[in-house]
């Protein structure tokens, strides 16, 4: 997954240099398989996105205006591709920086013919900061992130104050921030930092957490854990 924590997600200190970069994901060295490369050969002309293209404008680049989807880390893609292929009326931008899951991917979207896809490898957040306009995503969806268990890692978490900021300015009003996770310390975090964000409501009833919503596909390693009595907790912020 893909973050930055609070102090930066300022560009420069007040002097211009450069602030520490703490990312909330480890690069992963991966064999391809040869599906995976097949769908970064054949697949990244038609569905890549790069970073220093910057501000995109989405209605040209899919061709209409319709509902947008931003997704932070898709791992192996196997959701964002369910979710494509069953919601064709949306558009999906899907953001992972693990080349293997980049591809595959990229594969099955070439398998399935989907053109409501497109797929950035890098930062999500860079993505968000310099790529995406304000007020013009629909949903941005952060599904089984890495927690970083131990305390002195916290700070890698992606999920902070200036995460919700960040994803604010760009959903629009009305725009759903939807995050899922497998364990429940975190999802405590998460809803105490969304709790504590201006400019979000917390749509679950309750005020803590939603049922898990039907257009969030259930992952092979959910039902595992389902199985073995783990719980999946989701939260939906919506921009107010």
């Amino acid at each position: 997954m893909n973050s930055l924590p609070d102090a930066d997600l300022s560009a420069a200190s007040a002097d211009e240099r450069p602030l520490r970069t703490i990312k909330s994901f480890v690069m992963r060295a991966g064999r391809m398989t040869e599906g995976q490369q097949r769908g970064l050969e054949q697949g990244w002309p038609r569905f890549g996105l790069e970073l220093t293209a910057g501000l995109q404008d989405f209605d040209q680049v899919f061709g209409r205006q319709a509902p947008r989807t931003f997704e932070i880390g898709f791992g192996m893609g196997h959701s964002t591709l369910e979710m494509a292929a069953q919601a064709r009326d949306v558009d999906f931008i899907g953001v992972e920086v693990h080349k293997p899951g980049v591809g595959a991917l990229l594969n099955g979207a070439l398998a399935q013919e989907l053109s409501n896809l497109r797929v950035y490898s890098c930062d999500a957040l860079d993505v968000l900061r310099q790529c995406v306009a304000d007020a013009s995503l629909d949903r941005v969806l952060l599904f089984f992130p890495d927690p970083w268990h131990k305390s002195r890692h916290h700070k890698r978490r992606i999920v902070q104050s200036a995460f919700a900021e960040l994803v604010r300015q760009k959903l629009k009003p009305g725009g759903v921030l939807h995050m899922a996770t497998d364990w429940e310390p975190y999802a405590e975090y998460m809803l105490e930092v969304m709790s504590a964000a201006p400019g979000y409501h917390n749509q679950a009833a309750d005020g803590r957490y939603v049922p898990r919503p039907e257009e969030r596909p259930i992952t092979k390693f959910e039902r595992r854990g389902e199985r073995l009595g783990h719980g999946v907790w989701d939260l939906k912020f919506q921009r107010i």
